[in-house]
């Protein structure tokens, strides 16, 4: 079972509540699970109805069975205080540095070390272990970059070759990549049943294949609910409208011209999309990775919509296959 599990997909597919509902999911199997972001965007907080989060790891959500949610908002510059702490014992000399702005300097000329101390931070959560020799939490999870990103945000290694063949950055940047290549890792992409979205989908598995990236399952979001059974479907696509308006009229509906004709052409645009994600879903079938489909939940995402996408992957067993 995959410990770490990376959640990336394009804009606007929904990725960071997709990661949240997956941290619950594991969490109400009685597991401890950090929910770790990396963009700054306080997108995390938010689904959570909490304060923005600090660079701290902190509860969130607790869940019925003991299982209970964590948050991490990593910055690059903390990160980097941190590391140099960790491998120069530069505690005030790193912080009289941010004061001069090199830290700024170091984390956004050189995009690379900043991938490095974002995912680098990530991968020690998911090594940590407590005095008893237990890992701190069961399962990391990351809300990534989008999914033209996520390749290069993760293949860290060659990323930094060329800054530092030798040396500390080098030796974390491997360190780093034998978590992301091994099997306790997943990287999950969502999309919708769209064609853009979907074809950046196929893409990105491709990519992460090549760069021998673990992937795990593919999470189809919002999808919306088919009002047709076949036999209408088939009848809205078709030539058969006046015998529809027709039988609608002689059901009471009146006014063909007002009513009939806008009912009628809605129920053809319901066709029309449900073949466009039928061809979708062939398209992700191709693919060769698992699939789970997520409802879309008109009210919005709050909590307690988090929690109804957390029982759905739980359904569908997302977090809990070995990855590919």
């Amino acid at each position: 079972m995959s410990r770490f599990q990376v959640v990336s997909g394009k804009g606007g597919t929904g990725k960071t509540t997709v990661a949240a509902a997956l941290a619950l999911a594991l969490a109400a199997e009685g597991r401890r699970t950090l929910l770790v972001e990396v963009e700054g965007r306080g997108g995390i907080a938010e689904l959570f109805g909490a304060g923005a989060s600090p660079y701290e790891e902190r509860g969130i959500a607790e869940v019925p069975g003991g299982g209970e949610v964590y948050a991490l908002a990593i910055d690059a510059e903390q990160a980097l205080l941190d590391y140099l702490q960790m491998f120069y014992k530069l505690g005030s000399a790193g912080r009289a540095l941010k004061k001069l702005g090199a830290i700024d300097f170091a984390t956004t000329v050189a995009p690379g070390v900043r991938d490095v101390l974002l995912t680098g931070k990530a991968c020690e959560a998911v090594r940590r272990k407590d005095k008893q020799g237990r890992f701190v939490y069961d399962h990391v999870i990351m809300d990534a970059p989008p999914t033209g990103r996520i390749t290069r945000f993760l293949n860290v290694n060659d990323e930094v070759a060329g800054l530092a063949r030798i040396g500390p950055i080098h030796h974390q940047a491997q360190s780093v990549m034998r978590v992301l290549k091994s099997p306790e890792t997943s990287v999950h992409l969502v999309t919708l049943l769209e064609e853009m979205p979907v074809q950046e989908t196929a893409d990105g598995i491709a990519e992460l294949r090549d760069a021998r990236l673990p992937v795990g399952r593919v999470i189809v979001n919002m999808v919306r609910p088919h009002l047709l059974d076949e036999e209408a479907l088939r009848t809205a696509s078709g030539a058969r409208r006046k015998e529809i308006a027709k039988t609608l009229t002689r059901a009471g509906v009146n006014g063909s011209a007002a009513l009939v004709r806008p009912l009628i052409a809605q129920a053809a645009e319901h066709a029309q999309r449900v073949g466009l994600e039928r061809e979708q879903r062939a398209v992700l079938a191709g693919i060769g990775v698992p699939t789970d489909e997520l409802p879309l939940i008109g009210e919005g995402i709050d909590l307690a919509a988090l929690h109804v996408l957390a029982g759905e992957l739980r359904k569908q067993g997302t977090g809990e296959e070995e990855t590919s």
